[in-house]
């Protein structure tokens, strides 16, 4: 009885450390979550092979729209109940210890805050981490599986728990039979999706790693944990695949791992805390606002990243166009980042812009705010910013409705100017 009154206060004060941005303007990611998630079930695998995720969490996001609805934090609370299981998941995985780490975890509250798959990765791979130490071996199985369902790089974990499972003549199978339905959709987001917008993970990420196994070169843990990191920090060197926040694929090990002492949990949180950034990540609602009072039914919004579209198209009227250096959005509640990168590139003022400006007298100029673009993807979005710009200027005016983000506050910074054509 103590021990269920324990859980079930530390997972109270789990829940009340999560609430703080939950109606918080979407960024990016969560637009398009969103936006995937709003079709058919039916229609979702299909549709995610133009976005590079597997579908387990946008057909629960759907199944939990459905029920809870779309606002923001309707959708997020479906994070905030994954961010609450983690805390008895952790319980059962490493005890009472890891339970309050998970609690507490500073970098878990802003992902439970998120409408995103990152609350429920931690759990799937708690529950993994937590059957590979229990010999459980069906357990294991069907966390992997949804692992791989969930996020792509749940290969980096599978992989190291199957090969140091005692039981890894039945796991691996089992896995990769119940996976085989996907891969044709994995090897096509491999070849044509991908993440444009990653820079390859610098060797300074292999420093913790190679700490680990000096420390503990014989510990399952400490193994699974470094060699899934090193697995997936070489496949991103070969295709941008990398973002720091992938790496709640090893939130089970790396947890069970830092809860073992208390010196070890301190430094953990404190790792985690300066890793956890803002959970207001994208200001684009609040320009959305700004400009909605000035834009006219059949206004071309223009928008140079294209991967805001969706954001916008949900904070913006719902009668205008949208247009990117991509070209005119199928659905702008999506973002298709098939071969986006070499397109992007082909899409300059004069082959995308020009014929879409024929009869149009008003415009919504939406531009990113990024000051040190790095990516590939960045640099040239920048650099069609600079043009469209220009190209915009050049033939409209100022209709005088422009927004001045505060750029250091948030992840994702967009502007709008809104311009009328030229008398």
């Amino acid at each position: 009885m103590r021990v269920a009154a324990a859980l079930v206060a530390v997972t109270a004060v789990s829940v009340l450390l999560k609430l703080g941005a939950l109606d918080a303007g979407y960024w990016i990611d969560e637009a398009i979550a969103v936006g995937i998630a709003s079709h058919e079930p039916g229609e979702i695998p299909a549709l995610l092979r133009q976005d590079g995720s597997p579908p387990l969490y946008f057909l629960l996001l759907h199944g939990w729209m459905a029920l809870a609805g779309e606002g923001e934090a309707a959708t997020r609370a479906l994070s905030l109940l994954f961010a609450a299981l983690a805390v008895p998941v952790a319980w059962w995985a490493g005890g009472r210890r890891a339970a309050v780490v998970a609690a507490i975890c500073p970098i878990l509250g802003v992902y439970a805050q998120e409408t995103r798959m990152y609350s429920l990765v931690a759990v799937l791979s708690l529950v993994a981490v937590g059957a590979f130490v229990k010999g459980h071996r069906v357990l294991l199985v069907g966390a992997l599986v949804a692992l791989l369902y969930t996020h792509t790089w749940g290969v980096f974990l599978a992989v190291p728990l199957i090969a140091l499972s005692r039981d890894r003549l039945v796991v691996g199978p089992a896995v990769a039979v119940l996976y085989l339905p996907w891969l044709p959709s994995l090897a096509f987001q491999a070849l044509h999706t991908g993440a444009p917008w990653s820079l390859a993970p610098s060797v300074l990420y292999l420093v913790p790693v190679a700490l680990l196994v000096a420390w503990r070169p014989r510990d399952r843990l400490v193994l699974v944990a470094a060699a899934g990191i090193a697995l997936a920090w070489a496949a991103s060197q070969i295709t941008p695949a990398w973002s720091p926040r992938y790496l709640f694929v090893f939130f089970g090990p790396l947890l069970l791992l830092v809860a073992r002492r208390p010196s070890w949990a301190v430094a953990g949180l404190a790792v985690a805390l300066v890793l956890a950034g803002t959970p207001i990540k994208s200001n684009a609602r609040a320009v959305a606002a700004s400009v909605a009072p000035s834009v006219r039914p059949g206004d071309l919004v223009i928008c140079t990243q294209p991967e805001q579209v969706p954001v916008l198209y949900r904070y913006l009227p719902a009668d205008v166009k949208y247009l990117t250096p991509l070209g005119t959005p199928a659905d702008p509640s999506l973002t298709d980042w098939r071969d986006a990168l070499p397109a992007l590139r082909r899409g300059t003022a004069e082959r995308v812009l020009e014929p879409q400006l024929a009869g149009v007298r008003r415009v919504v100029l939406v531009m990113p705010v990024d000051r040190h673009p790095r990516s590939p993807w960045a640099r040239v979005v920048a650099r069609r910013t600079r043009e469209w710009r220009a190209y915009v200027r050049a033939r409209f005016e100022s209709a005088g409705a422009t927004s001045h983000p505060d750029p250091a506050r948030f992840r994702s910074t967009v502007r709008a100017e809104i311009y009328s054509l030229r008398p």
